[in-house]
């Protein structure tokens, strides 16, 4: 099973899924960006659980807040044009596990928590931020920046000089 190899198949559907969350990433920190008063603070108001007084704590520190805003803003921004584009592939889909990871144990969707903020549906501990960060982790462990991405073409500049 070690030396199994990716069909091309395979390896279209993975850089085609890197695309897609990539995609997903870049939208919402350019609509963000391009709102000019979007902030995190409704979101992090409404966290219940074992944080909760910490992400209250950053939505009500205005320096902190700012801080937060613009890491989130542009980290999905990077993170998009990482995945895009295949570059620096597991670093961007790293960043983007740990800033889901954040999402999600702000506003986890188990039953009993209830949030002002509409939300897509509780999905009991699974909902679509767990969904995308698995994806991301498959995306850690098999490179499809080596199949397609700008990795490619780094990885031979520097295999060559």
């Amino acid at each position: 099973m070690k030396d199994a190899r990716l069909s091309n198949w395979q390896w279209i559907s993975l850089v085609v899924l890197r695309m897609l969350i990539g995609w997903h990433f870049l939208y919402e920190g350019v609509a963000k960006l391009l709102k000019g008063n979007w902030s995190a603070y409704g979101f992090l108001m409404e966290s219940k659980w074992i944080f909760a007084d910490l992400f209250q704590w950053m939505a009500q520190n205005s320096t902190v807040l700012s801080v937060v805003n613009t890491l989130n803003m542009w980290g999905l921004v990077l993170i998009g044009l990482g995945l895009i584009l295949g570059i620096f592939t597991r670093i961007a889909a790293g960043a983007g596990v740990v800033l889901i990871l954040l999402y999600y144990v702000c506003n986890p969707p188990f039953v009993g928590l209830f949030y002002s903020i509409p939300t897509e549906g509780s999905y009991l501990f699974v909902n679509k931020n767990i969904v995308e960060l698995a994806a991301l982790l498959v995306l850690m462990a098999i490179p499809s920046e080596q199949f397609a991405g700008m990795d490619r073409i780094l990885y031979k500049f520097l295999k060559e000089s």
